[in-house]
């Protein structure tokens, strides 16, 4: 599998650009952007998704099984990494490792491999999301609160994703109009999720420092590694391997910074990976793609 640059890129670099000069021109917070695409349009995608590509339960259990090695591998990495630079793991991990698989990673593999790529996405980003909302809420905390799981109960992803889900093995059929309205809602997703991106990288002010450059390191080079090491062991093959692969390693999710936020926890060393990388992904995809599709042709 080969991939063109120009494809790829050109989308994403005119809605993050446009983002860009936006949030530039009128002084945009992303806050409230993010907010109605994850709490309404991004759950009308997920839930259409499951309703309508019929994933096998075992191809499901797959992805939960790569996702939590990728998510396992790096967090053991992050923890040694703050062990041996004396940093604090609540600031440093959630960006090392969450990766945007949801706001970049769907347009892209969208992009790139069509429906089929883009639906093998959403459900390695729902997997994602669960942990963000658990796993990611833990570690900022410290502690697993009754603020966080309020949180949780909250979300409409983490409903779409269980509703969805449980449409799909049910096989449960939902009536075509109903479909088509979710569909009309749901393509906004990514383009909208795109263009937070680029309002977002006016917000966040940059350090970088040798901790920040061995973060962005580790999100996404090591992230990409782990991603191809989870694709072999959980059985992974062409066009699914890719995803995958190249999902891993992917730029820091912009959650990564909101949940430290939310929480009072310091997020210059997050928001300063979560810019950087993402402008550096915007190079390095063909990269990731070239890499992985020679791994694993299909």
């Amino acid at each position: 599998m080969t991939v063109s640059s120009i494809t790829i890129l050109l989308p994403l670099l005119i809605l993050i650009g446009g983002g860009y000069l936006v949030g530039k021109v009128y002084s945009l917070s992303e806050g409230p952007l993010v907010r109605v695409v994850t709490d309404f349009f991004m759950p009308l995608l997920v839930f259409y998704s499951f309703c309508t590509v019929r994933i096998p339960p075992d191809e499901i259990g797959r992805l939960a099984g790569a996702v939590t090695f990728v998510v396992m591998a790096i967090l053991g990495i992050s923890w040694l990494f703050c062990k041996m630079m004396d940093l604090k793991l609540q600031a440093i991990a959630p960006p090392l490792i969450f990766m945007n698989s949801g706001f970049l990673g769907i347009p892209v593999m969208k992009l790139w491999g069509g429906l089929a790529a883009m639906n093998l996405i959403i459900i390695y980003d729902q997997i994602q999301t669960f942990y963000i909302f658990t796993l990611g809420i833990i570690i900022v905390t410290g502690s697993f609160s009754l603020k966080g799981l309020k949180e949780m109960i909250r979300s409409p992803l983490i409903w779409a994703i269980l509703l969805g889900f449980g449409f799909n093995i049910g096989n449960v059929q939902v009536h075509n109009s109903l479909l088509g309205a979710m569909k009309f809602c749901g393509d906004a997703a990514p383009p909208l999720a795109t263009f937070a991106i680029g309002i977002t990288l006016n917000r966040y002010k940059l350090s970088l420092n040798s901790a920040v450059i061995v973060g962005i390191f580790l999100r996404m080079v090591l992230g990409l590694a782990f991603g191809m090491l989870a694709a072999s062991i959980f059985g992974f093959s062409g066009q699914g391997a890719v995803v995958v692969s190249v999902a891993s390693g992917l730029p820091s999710a912009v959650f990564s910074v909101v949940l430290p936020l939310r929480y009072g926890v310091d997020s210059k060393f997050a928001s300063s990976v979560l810019v950087l990388s993402t402008l550096l992904s915007l190079f390095a995809l063909p990269f990731m793609f070239f890499t992985a599709a020679w791994v694993f042709p299909g």
